[in-house]
């Protein structure tokens, strides 16, 4: 089963109610280190910020805008399949919203689903069509006879008006022009890793402490203060946990690779390793990263038990990363920085959350 159709079926289960969430009674609470800024929230996930606003998604394909003391609607995505959105906001206050690969597992993508929009005037107005344009441009890497797959899941809004969209079933990232115009930037390709020991027999591995090859499943894309381009990842079946890298990838790059058996070559180098499911990268001042984990255990271990999973905050710079809001977040979803250097970030990604500031 592909990471599309697995992400896919974690919303299902979400929508249906099979899954509790630890922590929802305290969702808009104050925990130590985390101060909530909109609460009641279903499914919050994307977060960007402009000048004095705090802008969020949620399940239904809306997003929001907050100054603290009011709260207004920018517009809503069509498309989501009952994931929210991935967002972010350039620094003209343009806000883009990136639906994926929205569906019931094995039927039709829902109308609207993997696709860039811009939210503008109240609407949403549709920029590029990612699946069409993965359609023509397989992966060569692929390691589940799906090529041409497309999950786009991460998004970056650049100063130039052109956007950054990662694919995490394309495992590619992307840029898009204001005409709709897309060219591939970057390709992670897989890497080994060890399986991890009580994974059922339905996946078909070999067993635990074998090598297997697990797809990158690029889920996260930011810009860094030093300008450059920065992918983070999921890291595909068996998801093995400590596996997930971050990419440094030189702007303006056209068809770089990005290489775990090469890490250090080329325009695309590997910036940091040993995380575990990344869905989230932020770019902050003086060379910050803030770095969100789904699952401390693996994104694969929530879908197994189907109970809530406590995430991670991580706060990453050059060789060295603390870890925020220790224990306190279930399945946090985006972060974002201020221009300030305030951070943000959402969670649970189903069910009721919050976004909060981290302090």
């Amino acid at each position: 089963m592909g990471v599309r159709t697995r992400i896919a079926a974690l919303a299902a289960l979400a929508l249906t109610g099979s899954l509790l969430f630890a922590g929802q009674a305290d969702a808009g609470g104050n925990h130590s280190g985390l101060r909530p800024v909109a609460t009641g929230l279903d499914g919050p996930r994307g977060v960007s910020t402009y000048k004095n606003q705090v802008i969020y998604s949620v399940t239904d394909g809306s997003v929001y805008a907050t100054d603290g003391h009011k709260t207004w609607k920018l517009g809503t995505v069509p498309g989501t399949g009952g994931f929210p959105p991935a967002i972010d906001t350039s620094n003209r206050g343009v806000t883009y919203a990136l639906t994926g690969a929205g569906g019931e597992p094995g039927q039709p993508p829902v109308p609207g689903s993997s696709t860039l929009y811009k939210l503008w005037r109240g609407k949403a107005v549709k920029v590029a069509d990612i699946a069409a344009y993965q359609a023509h441009d397989p992966d060569p890497y692929d390691l589940e006879n799906n090529p041409t797959d497309s999950n786009p899941f991460g998004v970056a809004a650049l100063a130039d008006g052109t956007v950054l969209v990662s694919d995490a079933a394309g495992n590619d990232l992307l840029r898009v022009w204001p005409n709709g115009h897309l060219a591939t930037v970057a390709r992670l390709k897989p890497r080994t890793v060890t399986v991890p020991p009580g994974l059922p027999p339905e996946f078909g591995l070999p067993p635990a402490g074998s090598k297997v090859p697990a797809e990158a499943v690029a889920t996260s894309v930011t810009v860094g203060s030093d300008g450059y381009w920065y992918v983070g990842e999921l890291r595909g079946v068996p998801a093995t946990p400590g596996t997930s890298e971050i990419w440094r990838i030189r702007p303006g790059s056209v068809g770089a690779v990005c290489d775990p058996e090469n890490p250090s070559k080329g325009s695309c180098k590997r910036y940091a390793d040993g995380y575990t499911s990344i869905v989230d990268l932020a770019g902050g001042p003086h060379g910050k990263l803030a770095v969100v984990e789904l699952a401390k255990a693996s994104w694969l271990q929530f879908e197994l038990t189907g109970k809530p999973q406590v995430g991670a905050l991580f706060l990453q710079t050059r060789g060295h990363r603390i870890e925020l809001a220790k224990d306190k977040l279930i399945l946090p979803a985006g972060a974002a920085f201020s221009r300030r250097g305030d951070l943000y970030v959402s969670g649970p990604v189903f069910g009721p959350g919050a976004v909060y500031q981290v302090r």
